[in-house]
């Protein structure tokens, strides 16, 4: 199947062509016809399956349809994302699909100042992608009105759940024009996702793929067993040996991004630390580094590491193992995208077995060991 087969406009598929996508994936066949045909969506999807574009092709569609000219911009499409780094993924896809459109959008989130977010707002946009703390305070602040709303999509609700959205998806939900299209995405369909998604979708079609408990196929898994004091001499001679160009590594705290991040530019490593504590410009510059390979070596956090797309990253490295099985499908979901392959290598200490044996039974497999100097 093509792009073209989905009834998607010449101007979008001529942006994709230009970006070199010709097939959607599973989850963009079965999302945008119904999306299209004005239907409410509860799509089942993790991340590195295309979602992105699945909600947003068919929004510009319909907004492209909508167009008058003359008219002020007013929001019609509201996009909701639990951390900045995803909300800004977001907007760059719908500036990369919709750039012979002239459809306006901004991105308004947290962290830095607020001027040129409502600089651009007071020129007017038609799509809105936003964190929830942000959009609520420029709600309240009256730069926001939602009244003019006709599609909105709530991204990675899983998370926004996570991380304790709860309340302000509530809040901005009221605000809404009861008439809407609603697109839910989430990497689960766990109870109290589905309790919210009951709430705010109107006879919603389900469509799923790759669920939560499979892991990419194209991803080799190895785990190394060691000691939790021994872990940053392997890694630097896994780095070293193994001939790693590129690779994501993932800790469980702050702290210990940035320690791991100190200890191999230390040995000569090129390496940055992406959290909540660091500012969203230290986050950008160190996100943009890594995209362009300048920064060999990206040290995350989980929460950090939504929305992080790099196209044909190797290897994801788990330094330390999550606490969450789930977690850990989302972590090597980061490499093996889009058809290409990836290597996940995970650092299990004593204290950790008891993580990895929930992984091994969630993914219904058992992860490859590997043999190291330092077990």
């Amino acid at each position: 199947m093509q792009f073209s087969d989905l009834k998607l406009i010449k101007a979008l598929v001529l942006a994709l062509d230009k970006k070199g996508y010709t097939s959607p994936t599973p989850i963009q066949q079965q999302a945008i016809p119904h999306i299209l045909a004005g239907a409410d969506i509860f799509g089942c999807a993790q991340t590195g399956t295309g979602k992105t574009a699945a909600f947003a092709l068919p929004i510009l569609q319909m907004l492209d349809a909508k167009k008058q000219a003359g008219k002020p911009k007013t929001i019609k499409a509201l996009i909701l994302a639990p951390t900045r780094e995803l909300a800004l993924q977001i907007s760059q896809n719908f500036l990369a699909y919709g750039n012979n459109l002239g459809i306006s959008h901004t991105t308004v989130f947290g962290g830095v100042s607020q001027l040129a977010q409502t600089t651009a707002l007071k020129k007017g946009v038609d799509v809105l992608v936003a964190t929830p703390g942000r959009l609520l305070d420029l709600m309240n602040q009256g730069f926001i009105k939602l009244n003019t709303v006709e599609y909105f999509v709530l991204d990675e609700a899983d998370r926004m759940l996570d991380m304790g959205f709860i309340n302000d998806i509530k809040k901005v939900i009221t605000k809404l024009p009861a008439k809407r299209q609603t697109l839910f995405f989430s990497a689960t369909a766990a109870p109290q996702i589905m309790k919210l998604a009951n709430t705010i979708l109107q006879n919603p079609v389900s469509v799923s793929v790759t669920p939560i408990s499979s892991t990419a196929s194209l991803v080799k898994q190895s785990v190394y067993y060691v000691k939790k004091e021994n872990k940053k001499l392997l890694l630097k001679h896994v780095l070293k040996n193994n001939n790693i160009e590129h690779a994501l590594v993932f800790t469980r705290t702050k702290h210990g991004a940035d320690k791991v991040a100190k200890e191999l530019n230390s040995n000569g490593i090129s390496a940055e630390a992406i959290h909540g504590n660091k500012s969203q410009n230290a986050r950008e510059r160190a996100l943009k580094g890594f995209k362009n390979r300048t920064i060999r070596i990206l040290v995350a956090t989980d929460i950090a590491s939504r929305g992080i797309d790099v196209d044909k990253l190797s290897h994801v490295i788990n330094f330390e193992i999550p606490e969450q099985a789930e977690t850990y499908v989302h972590r090597i979901g980061r490499t093996g995208r889009a058809g290409s392959s990836g290597i996940a290598l995970s650092f299990c200490a004593q204290e950790e077995l008891n993580y990895l044996k929930d992984i091994n039974k969630l993914i219904n497999q058992k992860i490859d060991v590997s043999s190291h100097p330092y077990s």
